[in-house]
């Protein structure tokens, strides 16, 4: 098993295996707000100049966008590939560590490593990661690319800085140093410099990345300290970007640096200490799923802790503090010299060192999410791989026997965990197997029974959907929820309930635009269109893209006989969202009742290109054209306009 190519094929195949039934999962969650309703991607030339913390990972997405529009198998597409890129990187990392000096001359490998073990044990590491189902929020989840892209850079940073420490070790093939080596030299650095670079603008993970190329250099590498130090100076400096990032930010930095949009947070920011405290029991909880990945949640029912001295939160803390202690020991104690006591250190530093920007001191609102583990099981699985190979070892003398059953073991764990995780990417299939999931198991959570509750509104099922509103009012009530329960008695007519609910929800909430536009809403429908109009021009001045808002605003306007003050808002609402079928149909209509009959068409056309299966404007097309016979009209448009229905 020592052939690299076989390794990464098999690593590829794994991984498609496992995800192969991802492709056309939908936009979940936050996928909306971060990508499906940010305009901002719709246009590359927003992404210059490079200020905004997390640049590039919203660029893949504008990217995507740019050849895919809102297709989710694209956006899957890139995001298994990252993830199986992450995977051949685990593996050429522990293969270039067998190569540094620490093995090659200080402490070389031990039985079954020498017997073709290290290709065995780079290889399982990748397998391991690349199927365990703790990963699969990670790349299922689309907007979670930001933590699996952040990773890809990072890994391809330490690898390369690991290369170019090896050819500074190594004596070059052929012998002498030529121009050629000292440049490609350079270029590894460079290379692990840009990485680093990319990571840090891709997500706030990164912030750990010098101290681990730090850790890894002084723990598998050798040289004067004054040299060392100035191998690392440069990757240090790369961790000011972040903070640089966040300058000027109006949010608290564990907002910055969490998972969740405004309208997603629940409550109010947790203290520091409580937040630390409960840490101590959320990585307890990392470290179960990690080796008993069950009952896995999107959106968990955490308890947060407000006191160290809690027994759960002490006890944690012991034992994490004696695994910590363990990893010291293992770095220092002279009569463990076996290559497994330093993998097993390493392993451990590096769970804490990467665990450390989302589960120490800095408060976010979610304290526990399983996409946080993306990186630190990196840690884990080279904890578990050198444990196995070590005691196997141990306990089978021969050398070629215990290799046979150090793989056999971790063939098994491989197919565990990879039927367990495609069985895991089933719940993403649509937001209704999602919800439903979080939940069965968090069901004392308001969040998941308010985002049910939308999905069965979205569905037209308004009785489940006011069950399920209540439900998380009496959990925990929230302005949206309120907002969500107020836009569905409109729906069903009950125009007062309606109203009251959305003005509990502002006042809850008064400087949230979407809760002005859904009163707006409700008070348009009503007829109340003074209030209405000061609603939606409240909701535009909290939030100036509110393209809808605008388009709203048009309506009444066009309703009202205010063609021109119509067009205008209808203008800005295409002008800030460019695939705003609706306000081209809108726009279709006012100039339908200003006899300008060529620009309805136009604009009748471009909401049916943008939404083909759009009644409304097949309808409004097919009228004008009926009634204006003499009027052109690209045949295919007419090809594809179904039977009129009356239309409001």
């Amino acid at each position: 098993m020592g052939k690299p190519f076989f390794h990464t094929l098999l690593i590829i195949v794994v991984g498609f295996l496992v995800y192969s039934n991802t492709f056309h999962v939908p936009f979940q969650f936050d996928d909306i707000g971060n990508i499906v309703g940010n305009y901002k991607l719709r246009d590359l030339s927003n992404f210059w100049p490079l200020s905004e913390s997390r640049w590039f990972g919203y660029l893949t997405f504008a990217l995507n966008y740019h050849f895919g529009g809102l297709n989710t198998i694209g956006y899957h597409i890139v995001n298994l590939i990252i993830h199986i890129l992450n995977a051949i990187l685990v593996y050429l990392l522990v293969v270039l560590t067998f190569k540094t000096p620490y093995f090659s001359t200080s402490y070389p490998p031990s039985p079954p490593y020498r017997k073709g073990g290290m290709g065995g044990f780079a290889l399982f590491s990748a397998l391991l990661f690349v199927s365990h189902p703790i990963q699969t929020q990670a790349v299922t989840y689309i907007v979670q690319r930001f933590t699996s892209l952040a990773s890809m850079f990072y890994l391809l940073s330490l690898v390369m800085y690991i290369k170019f420490r090896l050819t500074l070790t190594l004596p070059p093939r052929g012998g002498g140093m030529g121009g050629g080596a000292a440049a490609t030299r350079y270029t590894l650095y460079a290379v692990s410099f840009l990485s680093a670079i990319l990571a840090m603008k891709t997500k706030e993970i990164a912030f750990t990345l010098p101290f681990i190329i730090t850790l890894y250099e002084f723990m598998f590498f050798e040289g004067k300290i004054k040299k060392r130090i100035i191998y690392l100076l440069p990757l240090l400096l790369t961790m000011l970007i972040i903070p640089l990032s966040l300058v000027g930010t109006d949010k608290p930095i564990g907002d910055a640096i969490g998972e969740l949009r405004e309208v997603s947070q629940e409550g109010e920011e947790i203290p520091r200490w409580s937040y630390l405290s409960t840490q101590f029991r959320v990585i307890v909880t990392y470290l179960r799923l990690l080796f008993v990945p069950i009952n896995q949640n999107l959106d968990y029912d955490y308890p947060i802790y407000h006191s160290f001295f809690n027994p759960e939160v002490f006890l944690s803390f012991l034992f994490l503090l004696t695994i910590f202690s363990f990893a010291v020991y293992l770095l220092y104690a002279k009569r463990y010299t076996l290559s497994v006591s330093r993998f097993l250190s390493f392993g451990i530093f590096w769970l804490f060192i990467t665990l450390s920007v989302e589960s120490s001191i800095i408060p976010i609102r979610d304290v526990i999410f399983e996409h946080r583990l993306y990186l630190p099981v990196i840690g884990i699985i080279i904890v578990f791989v050198s444990a196995t190979f070590y005691i196997l070892q141990a306990m089978i003398q021969s050398p070629r026997r215990s290799l046979a059953a150090c793989y056999l073991l971790l063939v098994a764990a491989v197919i565990v965990l990879s039927i367990v995780a495609y069985q895991r990417n089933t719940v993403w299939h649509d937001a209704i197997t999602l919800w439903e999931d979080v939940v069965k198991k968090s069901p004392n959570k308001a969040r998941g029974h308010d985002n049910i509750g939308n999905v069965y509104a979205d569905k037209g099922w308004p009785n489940r959907a006011i069950q399920h509103y209540q439900i998380a009012l009496m959990l925990g009530p929230t302005a949206e929820t309120h907002s969500n329960l107020g836009t569905v008695y409109a729906d069903l007519g009950y125009l007062d309930d309606a109203i009251r609910e959305c003005e509990i929800a502002i006042r809850l909430k008064p400087n949230f635009a979407e809760l002005h536009y859904n009163l707006g809403n409700v008070y348009d429908v009503k007829g109340l269109t003074d209030k209405a109009i000061g609603h939606y021009q409240i909701a535009i001045r909290l939030k100036p893209d509110f393209a809808k808002a605008y388009n709203n605003l048009g309506n009444i306007y066009a309703d009202n006989g205010l063609t021109d003050k119509a067009i205008e808002h209808y203008q800005i609402a295409i002008r800030l969202k460019p695939d705003f079928a609706e306000a081209y149909n809108n726009l279709g209509n006012v100039y339908d009742v200003k006899g300008l009959i060529d620009k309805a068409i136009e604009h009748y056309q471009i909401a049916i290109r943008l939404k083909p299966d759009y009644e409304k404007a097949h309808h409004n097309l097919r009228l004008v054209l009926t009634l204006n016979p003499e009027a052109e009209v690209t045949k295919d448009s007419l090809n594809r306009i179904p039977q009129i229905r009356r239309n409001k």
